[in-house]
């Protein structure tokens, strides 16, 4: 065979070539396209991360955390004598409100949590909503520490 019949690929290669762009795009594209939902009910995992993180480490650890949470910059964070960290919402999510039977409802402003060895005296309630009106609750559960997320608005 001369050197010029074998230039090019075959349609074997073309094909595998086509098949691993099309499978790499199929995987990386959606996380690219962070929709409204997406990113609303991953706020609310990381928020109920935070809170169940702050639960055990407070009861684990004996130390005493103070959980702060500002619906005005739409923002929260955690301090203990030895540690402090400070998260801010992504995207176009928010805080719609906090309900803390002590507090009530609180729809602006700054909610301080105190969680000690035997965790936070009362049960927590985060509403979260987006720009698309999409809402999300938090229910942080003060005696085991467990946190369930829910679509939609719940009491």
């Amino acid at each position: 065979m001369n050197k010029s019949a074998r230039c090019g690929f075959t349609l074997i290669e073309l094909i595998i070539v086509i098949f691993i762009i099309s499978l790499v795009t199929a995987l990386i594209m959606p996380n690219l396209w962070d929709t409204g939902e997406r990113a609303l009910r991953s706020e609310a995992k990381r928020i109920g991360n935070t809170l169940r993180y702050v639960y055990d480490e407070a009861a684990g650890k004996k130390r005493t955390y103070l959980l702060k949470m500002d619906l005005s910059a739409d923002s929260w964070s955690f301090e203990s004598e030895r540690e402090s960290r400070k998260f801010k919402m992504k995207g176009n999510v928010m805080f719609e409100d906090i309900i803390v039977p002590s507090l009530g409802k609180v729809t602006q402003g700054e909610v301080i949590l105190k969680f000690g060895p035997m965790g936070p005296e009362e049960p927590v309630t985060l509403h979260l909503v987006n720009k698309d009106d999409m809402e999300y609750t938090v229910i942080f559960n003060h005696i085991n520490g467990r946190v369930k997320i829910h679509e939609g608005y719940i009491l």
